[in-house]
């Protein structure tokens, strides 16, 4: 297989031991210490507690002669948030006039799949402080540029982290359109993604205010189908938001605190086809209401554990 193959595949199933041992033996002949590292990490994973320590101290002393050029693989700019085998996983990048361009630096990485979009330093906290600005179609507007999200190439992400970056319901569309606008212009077709096929599984929009109209963007864009994870706290949603999440089928957990969605949202909730799957759901009392608690501790459709919970608020 050709070397770019297994990287591919790699990247479609990187859970696969045996996978990454080929993918060692071919980083050996290159000379790459990371192929070493991968033996190591998988003959950890085998050896009992009496030999555990001397493998760790040979990993310790092998990431701490090398670590230094496998940060400079990283762009100035861009933080490592996670690696596998030496290779950067996830990374981080503030949210400036040139994040785009560290972000498309970004993700050449090999193996990067999750990206962090932090907010700009200055606005760290400004989430404390917040108040509902509405665009002109009652939606929440953003308090950065968000024109530059619709030129991201996410085709490649099965992780996006936008948690406290206010981009509003005008960002939230942009986001959804992202990868069409990308996908064609991709210079390396076998890093490029369909729309059809979004790999993004891991979706977290905490405080990113994106507002009914935004979520609808997001649900009906096929690049974000595949969501089983999404994070919604505190983005100004109601019932009719709610509705909309009728489009990620697959959800398997939630969060909608702080969106006081009501006994409507806490009814359109329960008719989700995910709500059978759901196996995380946080909400306050105060989102749903007192009917709404009642609705929630009495249906069928949610698990026996999540049930439990509600009938104890």
């Amino acid at each position: 297989m050709m070397f770019a193959a297994i990287e591919q595949k790699l990247r479609d199933q990187p859970d696969d031991p045996a996978l990454w041992l080929a993918y060692g033996d071919r980083l050996l002949e290159r000379g790459d210490p990371r192929g070493t590292l991968i033996r190591l990490e998988q003959r950890r994973a085998r050896v009992g507690p009496a030999d555990r320590d001397a493998v760790e101290r040979e990993i310790a002393a092998l990431v701490q002669e090398h670590r230094r050029s496998w940060d400079a693989e990283t762009p100035p700019g861009v933080t490592v948030l996670a690696r596998r085998y030496g290779f950067a996983t996830k990374v981080a990048v503030e949210w400036s006039d040139t994040a785009p361009v560290l972000i498309e630096q970004a993700l050449r990485g090999t193996f990067v799949t999750a990206l962090r979009i932090a907010p700009p330093a200055h606005a760290e906290d400004e989430h404390l402080y917040w108040d509902e600005h509405l665009d002109e179609d009652g939606q929440p507007a953003p308090s950065v540029e968000v024109g530059a999200l619709a030129t991201l190439d996410l085709g490649r992400l099965v992780e996006l982290d936008l948690s406290y970056l206010r981009i509003g319901a005008l960002g939230a569309k942009a986001l959804a359109v992202s990868t069409y606008f990308r996908s064609e212009a991709s210079a390396d077709n076998a890093l490029t993604v369909s729309p059809a096929t979004g790999r993004i599984e891991v979706l977290d929009l905490r405080y990113c205010h994106v507002g009914d109209t935004g979520l609808a963007a997001l649900a009906a864009s096929p690049s974000f189908g595949g969501v089983r994870r999404l994070r919604l706290q505190r983005n100004a949603l109601t019932a009719e938001g709610v509705r909309s999440l009728h489009r990620f089928e697959g959800l398997t957990e939630l969060d909608l605190r702080y969106n006081q969605i009501g006994e409507e949202g806490a009814q359109a909730l329960l008719a989700a086809p995910f709500t059978g799957s759901l196996r995380r759901l946080l909400l306050y009392p105060a989102d749903v209401g007192d009917v709404g608690v009642k609705m929630l501790a009495s249906a069928p459709r949610l698990s026996p554990a999540l049930r439990s919970y509600w009938r104890s608020v």
